[in-house]
């Protein structure tokens, strides 16, 4: 047990290099703050005061301090420290949800109680060179030479093990690993029996449809604009579409019909749009989905990249009747090649959840499997997020200002405080702008190619992950040689139904 002089505080860690030293630290460090051990405005240690007085790794220390931090329990004053919030985050204590069943009605009625086979052991895409790439991270950045190390270790153990396959939920050390990973990151309240690895987002959307959904009978809502993979989920298991639209607040909840069943949206960061969802929508999104026995399949796609602003909670965080489904992916965070992500679901779903999986394709690669949790467990994922993080924060930040000085008059880029993309309103005719652009290897994307709707508003989506601030520049000077001579002389974002004040 360390107790230091500075604080007062008496924390026990466990040993170094055990993959949990910071997870233990922020939760003590959190508890010492709602208990009040450390008051309001109190003044912490730096990091490298801390890390050498509990004998611990400065970054440990950096993560713990960045979660508390992100989560509103402190904050930062440049250049003058970090001190305890005068006013703190209140959070209601989540109840324990009832173990799995395989009763529920939420569920299809063939993974509720599938057949007994499946309880048994069985033996457009974009050119790499082109700008505003959407959705696809700076792979240039990332860390491969200690991938390739963990690699070599994990090949070497599995060397070692008799062939075998293994569980369809994943790898139990990945599965701790995700928990704890978002736990930081997200403030996501789960447990390792509670995430389901999956071959990325879209293969979660698949299993998800597969169980959740009565071909011909079930509604399932989508955003509008939305995410376009969702809807080819849900419509490949014959599910009946309904889009509804979204404002500056997110998903406009009181335009959701009473049949509703399943609803998908990205409330971190509305694809495409890049708003976030109110904390008011949330609350009425989860009471509707609550009274009317609705699931919520929440994709928070690029959560841990966000600038600046205070996150918001996840819906799953808020979730008190096991409504959610929280989708996660590596893809962005990583490298899209990784093909791993998640799903936290509700105990009554998991075993259906789990059957899906295993007749999908029974289980995820292994070595990858295993060298993501320790890629995890030592940390390089938080150390590389937080480094991505700022490295997307000045791209994003080149972009909205070139926008701005030379796209006045025709593009309104629509304020977000993350993500890897920006999406930008119009109100001129985009299309012949776009096939111009195609051909010059800019990949700009139409907005209304995202809508299901008839009245789509007119703009362009950009990302801006996979480019140099220089590159973006100069991708953006290019642009502007295919718009017109002069434009309208202001633009009015209003203008749209979807994008309207919030009510």
């Amino acid at each position: 047990m360390a107790k230091h002089a500075m604080l007062e505080l008496a924390i026990t860690l466990p040993p170094r290099g055990s993959g949990a030293v910071m997870r233990v630290l922020h939760k003590e460090l959190r508890a010492a703050i709602l208990d009040g051990r450390l008051k309001p405005g109190l003044r912490l240690p730096s990091t490298r005061v801390l890390a050498e007085s509990w004998g611990v790794s400065r970054n440990t220390v950096m993560g713990a301090y960045d979660l508390l931090l992100s989560e509103g329990y402190l904050f930062a004053r440049h250049g003058a420290g970090t001190y305890v919030a005068e006013a703190l985050p209140v959070r209601a204590e989540r109840p324990v949800m009832a173990e799995e069943t395989s009763t529920d009605g939420r569920l299809n009625a063939f993974w509720a109680s599938p057949p007994p086979y499946l309880g048994k052991p069985w033996a457009s895409l974009v050119p790499p060179g082109s700008i505003f790439r959407l959705g696809v991270p700076d792979t240039e950045c990332f860390p491969f030479h200690i991938w390739r190390r963990l690699l070599a270790r994990s090949l070497r153990a599995l060397a070692r093990l008799p062939a075998a396959y293994v569980e369809a939920q994943g790898r139990p050390l990945l599965r701790e690993a995700i928990a704890n990973h978002v736990s930081f990151a997200r403030a996501v309240a789960c447990r390792p029996e509670d995430v389901v690895v999956t071959a990325g987002t879209q293969q979660a959307f698949d299993l998800l449809a597969r169980i959740l959904v009565t071909p011909g009978k079930t509604t399932v809502v989508l955003e509008d604009p939305g995410y376009p993979p969702f809807r080819a989920a849900f419509d490949a298991v014959g599910a009946r579409i309904v889009p509804v639209p979204v404002d500056l607040e997110g998903l406009v909840v009181e335009r959701l019909p009473a049949d509703a069943r399943v609803i998908c949206v990205t409330p971190s960061h509305q694809f495409p749009l890049g708003v976030a969802m109110s904390m008011r929508r949330r609350a009425e999104l989860l009471e509707f989905a609550r009274v009317n026995g609705a699931v919520v399949i929440e994709d928070d796609y690029d959560g841990e990249f966000r600038f600046g602003a205070t996150p918001r909670d996840a819906l799953q965080t808020l979730d008190r009747s096991g409504s959610v489904f929280y989708v996660g992916t590596f893809s962005k965070s990583l490298f899209p090649g990784i093909r791993l992500g998640f799903v936290v679901t509700p105990p009554w779903a998991r075993r259906a959840l789990t059957n899906a999986k295993q007749c999908s394709d029974w289980h995820s690669p292994v070595l990858e499997q295993d060298v993501l949790a320790t890629f995890i467990g030592e940390g390089h994922l938080a150390r590389h997020v937080r480094k991505m993080r700022r490295v997307y924060a000045e791209r994003r930040e080149v972009m909205v200002s070139v926008l701005q000085t030379h796209f006045g008059q025709w593009l309104d880029p629509i304020p977000s405080s993350g993500g890897m993309h920006l999406t930008a309103l119009t109100r001129i005719d985009i299309d012949p702008i776009v096939r111009s652009a195609r051909q010059s290897q800019l990949d700009v994307r139409p907005l209304r190619s995202y809508y299901l709707g008839d009245e789509p508003q007119a703009g362009l989506v950009f990302g801006y992950g996979a480019s140099s601030p220089e590159v973006l520049t100069d991708g953006l000077l290019q642009l502007r040689r295919f718009f017109p001579a002069s434009g309208p002389a202001k633009l009015v974002r209003s203008d749209s139904r979807s994008m309207a004040a919030p009510r």
